[in-house]
């Protein structure tokens, strides 16, 4: 299969998925009360069921936040950070597979020069790459793709992705629990 036909088998397994989501109703699901609700009704099939949702809504494009504040209001920060610090490198590990099945090496093969050209950074630097991409944009589903298709191997993504994420995993539960402090204040 051509580096055309790769990405477009990646876009059209995104859409298949998106899709599946659409009809069987999975996608109403991806709201902070139903997630915070899973969480806390029963705490072991709460976290299982979080850690799936966390991995399909990364394959179609469901931003981590929305985990992380349920982790958070459900289980408080610290517990809330560590569950979503381990969805989150899980979830990235399995869209990354996911993707680079379906789609290889396609960004790789291109012969664009920017596109080289950034490839070759990331090649260069590879964990330096992933970290500070995870640094920037923890979860987002768009950069689990682009890394999945440039090529990069999956032991150095991981590694990136384990070491990048812990940091703006801790802000944002700093972030969350000061916010649902003031709110809970003002009622």
């Amino acid at each position: 299969m051509g580096k055309y036909q790769r990405i477009l088998a990646v876009a059209l397994f995104f859409m298949l998925l998106f899709a599946l989501a659409e009809i069987s109703g999975l996608r109403e699901h991806f709201n902070l009360p139903y997630l915070r609700a899973k969480l806390d009704a029963n705490r072991l099939s709460g976290l299982g069921l979080f850690m799936l949702l966390f991995v399909f809504g990364n394959l179609i494009h469901i931003p981590g936040m929305l985990f992380l504040a349920a982790a958070i209001l459900a289980l408080g920060q610290v517990w809330g950070g560590l569950v979503t610090y381990a969805a989150a490198v899980v979830a990235s590990g399995v869209t990354f597979c996911t993707v680079r099945y379906v789609g290889g090496d396609a960004l790789g093969q291109l012969r664009n020069k920017t596109a080289l050209r950034i490839l070759a950074h990331l090649h260069g630097r590879p964990i330096r790459s992933v970290f500070l991409l995870r640094l920037l944009f923890q979860t987002l589903p768009a950069i689990n793709y682009a890394l999945a298709l440039s090529g990069v191997r999956f032991r150095n993504y991981m590694i990136g992705t384990m070491l990048g994420l812990p940091l703006p995993v801790l802000v944002f539960c700093v972030f969350f629990e000061a916010l649902s402090r003031l709110v809970l204040r003002a009622y």
